[in-house]
């Protein structure tokens, strides 16, 4: 929601995929919140710390979902339900509105429906987000590459 735990793990872990892939000129990957407590600050630092642990680099600011998201990306994920409500209210047509998935539908290991929320939680929590994330970034790789060789 305000883009410093689950969104920017994603972004990055994701990120760190597709460079591994060779393929960081031709995808481009960003988060953001839907909600804008935190804009500008960095990713939790508990967040940074799981995933650093497993070898990823943090980067990025937290920033809001806006309408210009829709323009910019081809796909948009969301880590739970209410997020993913929240930006289908933003959506203006069924084109938005089909750019829309949940993360999960990536996981081939995990049977979650939502990433949780670590926020207020422990370690577990945090791990958690990190498996499920690391769980559906192969898979979401494999759907972004069929979408590059589709004109």
């Amino acid at each position: 929601m305000g883009n410093i735990c689950r969104s920017p793990a994603g972004e990055n872990i994701f990120r760190h995929v597709v460079k591994k892939a060779g393929l960081s000129g031709q995808i481009h990957c960003d988060s953001a919140g839907t909600i804008g407590m935190h804009s500008g600050k960095k990713p939790d630092a508990r967040m940074s710390k799981t995933i650093r642990r497993r070898g990823y680099e943090v980067t990025g600011h937290a920033r809001q979902f806006g309408r210009r998201d829709f323009e910019l990306f081809d796909l948009i994920l969301t880590m739970d339900h209410e997020n993913y409500q929240n930006v289908m209210n933003l959506a203006g047509s069924e084109e938005e509105r089909a750019k829309v998935r949940n993360f999960t539908d990536f996981c081939t290991q995990h049977d979650h429906r939502e990433v949780p929320d670590p926020y207020y939680g422990g370690d577990d929590g945090f791990q958690l987000v990190a498996d499920l994330i690391e769980d559906g970034a192969d898979g979401l790789l494999d759907h972004v590459k069929n979408s590059l060789k589709q004109p």
